[in-house]
């Protein structure tokens, strides 16, 4: 994307025409106009207060931007999530800063004008829609914290947004407006603050403090960062957002801070990605480790620990962002939903699926953080070993897979794959760091499951790994066979597969993750390349030994990032638009291991040219 648009309305704003701040426990998404549309407090997956992204402004936006025609440019300040925007109208140029101050114990969203040269017309809109856009607020004004200081507050049922600005837009019916000049030299601060309405009204934030903070924050972040490969700028920002999407009070790491953005324009395709997947949740693990952040899996873990307590039965795919096992799946009828894509959903019906690889992605990151020498807890072995003994007893049973297949269960190649895996790393805990478990039954199911998984998960004809055992259709998950060590990346079968999955999923230059033509997810309408995928193909290029490709297929991923860094959760190639839930961690994790496992593989073939970084 280039990072100078002329702005224009539309009836939706592009994807990737948005940017994200937030403060590790929630998030906004803010569109290259300056409109807050999209805003969950004060957590991941609380409602939302404005909900413009998947409806209309009247469900609410807080818009902070030039009343004219302007060309923007946009950045985040070095290594943070501190948003810089430049208008530049035909009078003149201004400045706002968007940020929410980070680990401050707040949920507040900060925005200052400044004025750079000329004079520029500036509008603001506040309107504030509680509950996903439906309930409007009291709005009210109330004296501050000092004698001249006014605010606005809106309040209904638990929820209370406090408004804060050098200038208070006026209006009624809950929609605020408001028309003033900035000229050179001038400057503008507004906030934003949620507390629970039986609280009193808090104090204002220094916001030259709050912007220091933040910066030193994120920087002294990234300041542990271990990556010094081709495209750096790309894996940091993608570091910096798997971040952000970890809630720091908390632990979990969400799949993406929005719902119901669509895979399928105008289609059915639209979830709610506001919570914690274990699977996600252990390969963003996976991902932070590979670039130094050890540390890292120690709050995620006692996380975990929180959230499986309990009988190993009970272990669900997800989890609310404290560990809540709730997350019931209903459609909000009152949204239009993004581009008319609906329904609008909230919640997770996904939550009750039966996904057997989960438990192979978890202890591949507790294996790997172990390997680095973090310290294991013996509550957190103990769940583990539990969860593993668990899994020895129904192993073999059909299930809906990685992909959240709501078709018929099946035997998904990926998912005994995943078995394996959690055997193997479960047996390395015994044996190469002492831990306590059932040795001999591990390995003798371990052995077991491999011999399955080539006997039936292979398909001799057409030399490649199958989606399923009933299948001969393939899988982009079948890519991770050489990246978990189940067979080398030399393995015939292996080279078999990713020629198959080149030959059968790419389009447009990207993989798709299955053919939807198959009816194998009992859904309708299409989707598009989903990014991950593309990213396990650069690793299983690099894997099998196809530098080249992999260089070029990488080169051309790391183009898609929009202006400030950020990949949603698939592409349309012949749109050349951004589709799905945004920022998505699944595509930035893959990004940061495709990243390395091109890397390290460049090193080890000695294929770097002596101007390039080894």
């Amino acid at each position: 994307m280039p990072a100078d648009t002329t702005l224009s309305e539309a009836n939706h704003t592009p994807i990737e025409d948005y940017a994200i701040i937030g403060d590790t426990e929630t998030a906004a998404l803010i569109s290259l106009r300056g409109s807050v549309d999209w805003l969950c407090l004060p957590r991941f997956d609380s409602s939302s207060c404005f909900t413009a992204l998947i409806g209309t402004p009247d469900h609410g936006r807080w818009l902070l931007g030039p009343a004219d025609e302007a060309t923007t440019t946009r950045s985040y300040r070095g290594n943070s999530f501190v948003l810089e925007t430049i208008h530049e109208t035909p009078t003149g140029k201004v400045r706002v800063t968007d940020l929410m101050p980070v680990s401050d114990g707040r949920a507040d969203v900060l925005r200052r004008v400044e004025g750079l040269e000329g004079t520029v017309a500036i509008e603001q809109e506040l309107i504030v829609r509680f509950g996903y856009g439906k309930v409007k607020p009291w709005v009210s004004h109330h004296p501050g914290h000092s004698e001249d200081e006014e605010v606005l507050v809106a309040i209904a049922g638990p929820d209370m947004l406090i408004f804060r600005g050098d200038r208070l837009p006026v209006g009624d019916e809950g929609r605020h407006r408001d028309h003033f000049e900035v000229k050179a030299g001038e400057r503008y601060d507004f906030s934003v603050t949620w507390v629970p309405s039986y609280k009193p009204i808090p104090a204002p934030l220094d916001t030259d403090r709050r912007i220091a903070a933040s910066l030193d924050r994120w920087e002294n972040w990234m300041s542990h960062c271990t990556y010094n490969g081709p495209h750096a700028e790309v894996v940091k920002r993608s570091l910096l957002v798997l971040d952000l999407l970890t809630d720091s009070r908390r632990g979990g790491i969400v799949a993406a801070p929005t719902t119901s953005l669509p895979e399928d324009i105008g289609g059915e395709r639209n979830w709610d990605y506001r919570y914690c997947w274990l699977r996600d949740a252990s390969l963003g693990l996976e991902s932070l480790l590979r670039a130094g952040y050890i540390e890292a899996t120690l709050k995620w873990r006692e996380w975990l620990v929180r959230a499986l307590a309990g009988e190993p039965e009970d272990m669900q795919i997800m989890y609310t962002i404290d560990g809540g096992r709730e997350l019931a799946e209903r459609e909000l009828d009152h949204l239009p939903g993004y581009a008319n894509s609906r329904p609008v959903r909230v919640g997770n019906g996904a939550v009750d699926q039966k996904q057997t690889d989960v438990l192979g992605e978890v202890m591949i990151a507790f294996e790997s953080a172990r390997d680095l020498g973090g310290q294991e807890s013996q509550q957190s072995w103990a769940i583990q070993a539990a969860l593993v003994n668990r899994l020895a007893d129904h192993w073999d049973e059909p299930d809906n897979g990685l992909w959240e297949i709501r078709g018929p269960l099946q035997h998904f190649t990926h998912s005994r794959v995943m078995v394996w895996a959690a055997f193997d790393r479960a047996i390395q805990a015994v044996e190469e760091h002492d831990l306590p478990g059932d040795l001999e039954r591990w390995r003798e199911i371990r052995d077991l499951v491999r011999e399955e998984v080539l006997a039936k998960g292979f398909n001799t004809d057409k030399n490649t790994f199958t989606q399923h055992y009933n299948t001969d259709e393939v899988d982009a998950s079948l890519l991770l066979i050489p990246l978990i060590g189940f067979l080398p990346g030399d393995d015939p079968r292996v080279i078999g597969t990713v020629r198959a999955i080149e030959n059968d999923l790419m389009r447009g230059g990207f993989l798709l993750r299955y053919r939807t033509q198959s009816g194998v997810d009992g859904l309708a309408g299409d989707e598009h390349p989903f990014l991950a995928c593309s990213f396990w193909l650069v690793s299983a290029y690099a894997k099998i030994g196809e530098l080249d490709k992999a260089c070029e297929l990488f080169d051309r991923l790391c183009d898609l990032p929009n202006d400030v860094g950020l990949l949603a959760e698939e592409y349309d190639p012949e749109e050349m638009r951004q589709v799905g839930n945004f920022p998505q961690a699944f595509s930035h994790l893959t990004l940061i291991g495709a990243a390395y496992d091109l890397h390290e593989a460049r090193i080890a073939s000695n294929d770097y040219p002596n101007e390039e970084i080894a």
